[in-house]
């Protein structure tokens, strides 16, 4: 270990030094005894520079060796790792070495050829160019091969006649009008067998500075072209500015194994990229080199991957103008408000205020994150094949721009009416969910009678109408989000109701954009002409927000630094929505960075979001928590006799045997001790005990997702529960519960709340004449469930009903989700292993708090319980599950206690003042010794265990001693200690 750490030293002190340039008479000693010889000093910079591709004239190679030496180095070591072709090393490489990007490719096929190589083996970018230059693909690569094979005897002697079928002249190539045209080196035998139009095209180059393509004869510059008399040159300067389009012809063979920080670019490229920043600004986002970036992006749009925005004048511009750039937004738009590119880039914004939302004026820009899994369902040919140039985009450039989403909803309105099996119709719910949000977004949420130009209802239909919703994903919807992971259950009607579909009320509003091809000129054009009219006077309504939508992969902007992620969030978006489930490897925006429709913390995404629901709501389920690392020997009381539970593991490192099977599932109570033994040995798990009568007729939990935002413009949340069929008991429970949920909780977000059918015990011994339920929560999602269509169409219902994408700003949003990230962190700091209860009830004997501790363990050891209490309510023919309930129900509760069981009897214990203060929840007269701020909290994915065993009544949350049911009685104390030892070695 030590060597290779000192390996390491030695090698950044010569990366160091040979960016300082130093020659080998100043090196340190240890370097020089590392290298042993000057030669070998001379060899490693060589190298380094070839590994950069670094210019020779611009790099310290140029004092060691001779420009044609380190360029043959340079493509012998390029060739041999089948890597991309150097253009931005092309003045020397192709105009004096005469070696082009055709005969390279060919070197490169060869070489792979040579060494029977499979096609898989050439790298990504490297089989994309070469099919551009040469026309070989996959299947031509493999017929050239095959061929060769077939000549056995031959093919073993000589490896040449691979070379033979190769390609003699180049493909025909895709020359955008604003390219350079740049000429070789002739030979006096090649000068004289120019024809009299090449001879003039020749001399027009040498002698005018500007030798745009568009400017030549295209039919002489082809022809010399295939006869390697020019090359093309794609300028990129640092005020221009992208679009990435479609990856069409995108190879996906493997990644490179050799270094080039030019492909190693791209990728980070293709996801910060903007039309609204310039090339000199992406290199600032990404921290990256701007000669480097300027060749990444050049590359790109030689295959047409990016699209250079110009005006009508940048194709004539003089290569050697260092001018401001040519603005890419319109006249109009430019007198109307300024470049979102300055707006986005000022010092002000860049430096948000984190006291609130940030202000959204004009064009809203929003980014939709999804994972890599929507990106194979659309991957699928069989549900439509246009969806595959959109997958690969998605999954290799990480991103979809504006420009694609439109095709992108017209190719998944192909999937209308079709009927899929099996896993199919998954991927085809995530397809219909998709459209119907991307619509929505694209609309700006609204209706077509909020439009401006009224005429929006005589427009078509929605090809994506509610009952192609219905036919298409009935099979997967009847199972209520069972995709999610989430618990099976019996559908209910109170889902759909039967009004107008919003994913029509979307698309009727959208049918009118799309005609114009969601051009973005006219969109700004419109927007300025309403905001004029609007000063005209206070009786014209309101200008309509224009969004416009990005698609983002999670894992690609996962790869990113997270400084560069909150550069590119803060520099391109408005707003950030995510889906559901949404992975927990992903990243999330800071509360600096712009607004989030989706988790607004890691903790939200595991169990503490429950907790954090049912306590602020004072509702919900029987809960009990146990801690990592425990194995129980029996079942605590609230347990112990249970039909069924509900069972979660904490974090996700559950993924095989028992446990990662059964993780978030309706288990059965006879196998529950042996799933719990099977869980905590990887994780802390949350467990919800229920009651035969908590089931329905198949044994299966009665749920019922309610959309969110679950309030109306004017405050209202009657439409949330339009068209359900309940019975009148119920519904007066639904309608109470979400009223009473709505002004504690805070539900003015995207998601959805679900809610869980109890069976209601009785108070009164007599018991009821008929059957009495009631809802309560159990569980809040944050975002975008595309694996369920029928919901998030209602999802886009509530945004439309709710209006609030077209709200001035979304500040209620931001104050909900700050509130709910301060509930969750004052829920891990107060119950983790290194909080106040978890050190009260966990110190070990010794301390100086160890008497206290000792009067609190016989206190709760004791024989007083209120459970045998002669006046405690019992019920004959309830399930245990239902006594527990009603038994905490009714007890005497004060601010802080308690629960025990020894094995036979379920104790509570009201703590003293003196333990009560120490596990006191952080007030304002109270402040936390170590508080943790939000920046911190977005920052860290570690996932906060409970260093505490925890069971919430029904109303608050308690600790919960269940020494008697562990095995081997192990200390709490240690199982704290060992929780907070691992969380600070990570």
């Amino acid at each position: 270990m030590q060597q290779q750490m000192a390996a390491t030293v030695e090698e950044q002190m010569m990366v160091k030094a040979i960016r300082d340039e130093c020659p080998w008479e100043t090196l340190p000693k240890r370097i020089q005894a590392a290298l042993v010889s000057k030669d070998e000093w001379h060899r490693r910079i060589v190298d380094y520079c070839i590994r950069k591709r670094l210019p020779w004239n611009n790099c310290f190679a140029r004092k060691v060796c001779k420009e044609g030496e380190y360029y043959e180095d340079l493509l012998r070591y390029l060739c041999r790792n089948l890597a991309l072709y150097p253009y931005h090393l092309a003045d020397y490489i192709c105009r004096v070495m005469r070696i082009s990007a055709f005969k390279y490719y060919c070197d490169v096929l060869f070489e792979a050829m040579k060494n029977e190589q499979p096609y898989d083996s050439i790298p990504n970018f490297s089989a994309a160019d070469a099919l551009r230059i040469t026309g070989v693909g996959r299947n031509e690569f493999i017929d050239i091969m095959n061929k060769c094979k077939s000549k056995k005897i031959m093919w073993k002697l000589s490896k040449s006649i691979a070379k033979e079928l190769l390609p003699a002249q180049p493909a025909d190539l895709a020359i955008e009008p604003w390219w350079g045209v740049r000429f070789v080196n002739f030979t006096l035998e090649e000068f004289k067998k120019l024809s009299e139009e090449e001879t003039i095209a020749i001399d027009k180059i040498c002698k005018e500075e500007v030798n745009s393509y568009v400017l030549f004869d295209p039919e002489v510059i082809n022809c010399l072209y295939r006869r390697g008399g020019v090359y093309f040159d794609v300028p990129v300067y640092p005020e221009d500015r992208f679009r990435v389009s479609r990856l069409e012809g995108f190879v996906s063979n493997k990644d490179q194994s050799y270094e080039d920080p030019i492909e190693e670019l791209l990728y980070a490229v293709f996801v910060v990229s903007s039309e609204n920043a310039t090339v000199a600004e992406l290199a600032k986002t990404l921290q990256a080199d701007l000669y480097q970036l300027q060749a990444a992006a050049s590359f790109a749009c030689r295959l047409g991957w990016a699209v250079k925005l110009l005006d009508t004048d940048s194709a004539l511009r003089d290569s050697s103008a260092t001018g401001l750039p040519s603005n890419v937004l319109g006249d109009d738009e430019e007198g109307s408000r300024m470049s979102i590119n300055s707006e986005r880039s000022c010092p002000e914004l860049l430096s948000s205020d984190c006291d609130g939302p940030r202000k959204i004026s004009g064009t809203a820009y929003v980014g939709f994150i999804v994972d890599a899994n929507v990106t194979s369902y659309l991957m699928m040919g069989s549900l439509s094949p246009g969806l595959k140039s959109h997958a690969v985009t998605l999954y290799e450039a990480g991103k979809l721009g504006y420009s694609c989403i439109v095709d992108l909803c017209n190719d998944l309105a192909s999937l209308e009416g079709k009927k899929f099996e099996g896993v199919l119709q998954e991927f085809a719910n995530h397809a219909f969910s998709l459209r119907c949000f991307l619509e929505c977004l694209l609309s700006g949420g609204t209706s077509p009678n909020e439009s401006s130009d009224g005429n929006c209802q005589d427009d078509l239909s929605s090809p994506l109408s509610k009952k192609s919703i219905e036919e298409g994903a009935d099979n997967v919807v009847g199972n209520n989000g069972s995709q999610h992971g989430d618990t099976p259950q019996q559908e209910y009607p109170t889902v759909d109701s039967e009004a107008s579909s919003p994913s029509s009320i979307i698309s009727r509003g959208m049918e009118s954009v799309a005609e114009n091809d969601f051009d973005s000129r006219q969109m700004v054009t419109q927007n300025d002409n309403s905001q004029a009219t609007e000063l005209d006077g206070p009786a014209v309504r309101k200008t309509k927000r224009n969004y416009r939508v990005n698609i983002l992969r999670c894992e690609s902007l996962a790869s990113l630094a997270p400084s560069t992620l909150e550069r590119l969030l803060l520099r391109d978006y408005d707003i950030v929505v995510s889906m559901i489930p949404f992975p927990p490897s992903s990243v999330l925006p800071s509360t600096a960075g712009p607004v989030h429709f989706g988790p607004p913390s890691y903790s939200s995404m595991t169990p503490w979001m429950k907790l954090a629901l049912y306590t602020s709501g004072s509702c919900g389920p029987l809960s009990a928590v146990f801690m990592k690392g425990q194995r129980l020997r029996l079942l605590p009381e609230p347990l112990a006799g249970c039909e069924k539970a509900l069972i979660w593991s904490w974090d996700h490192s559950v993924v095989s045997g028992l446990g990662g099977n059964f993780e978030e599932n309706l288990v059965r109570g006879g196998l529950l001790l042996h799933y719990l033994n099977s869980m905590t040995r990887h994780s802390a798990v949350i467990v919800q005990p229920l009651g035969i009568k908590d089931l329905d007729e198949s044994g299966n939990l009665v749920t019922m997702d309610v959309p969110l935002p679950l309030k109306n413009a004017d405050g209202s949340i009657t439409s949330a529960l339009a068209g359900t069929d309940l019975p009148e008991g119920q519904m007066s429970n639904l309608t109470a519960l979400l009223e009473d949920l709505s002004s504690k909780v805070e539900l003015s977000t995207v998601g959805y709340l679900r809610l869980v059918r109890l069976h209601r015990v009785s108070e009164s011994s007599e018991p009821p004449e008929k059957e009495s339920y009631e809802w309560i929560p159990l569980n809040l999602e944050f975002g975008i469930p595309l694996f369920n269509p029928k919901l998030c169409e209602r999802i886009c219902e509530r945004v439309v009903n709710s209006n609030m994408l077209q709200k001035d700003d979304l500040t209620e949003h931001y104050e909900s989700m700050q509130t709910v990230r301060k509930r969750l962190r004052e829920l891990c700091t107060e119950y983790q292993a290194t909080g106040p209860t978890a050190r009260l009830l966990n110190q070990r004997g010794g301390s100086k708090n160890s008497p206290r501790q000792l009067q609190l363990i016989n206190i709760v050891s004791g024989r007083w319980s209120p459970f045998h209490d002669p006046s405690s309510p019992t019920q004959e023919g309830t399930s245990p599950g239902e006594h527990v309930r009603l038994k905490l129900g009714r007890r005497q509760k004060c601010f802080t206690e308690v629960l025990s069981f020894d094995g036979s009897i379920l104790r509570s214990h009201a703590l003293t003042p003196v333990y009560e203060a120490a596990t006191r929840s952080v007030t304002e007269d109270q402040p936390s010794p170590s508080p943790k701020t939000d920046s911190e909290d977005s920052d860290t994915k570690d996932v906060v265990l409970p260093g505490v065993n925890l069971i919430f009544d029904g109303a608050e949350l308690h600790p919960f001693d269940i020494g008697a049911c562990l095995h081997a009685r192990q200390p709490l104390s240690l199982i704290a200690e060992a929780s907070a030892a691992s969380l600070a070695m990570k």
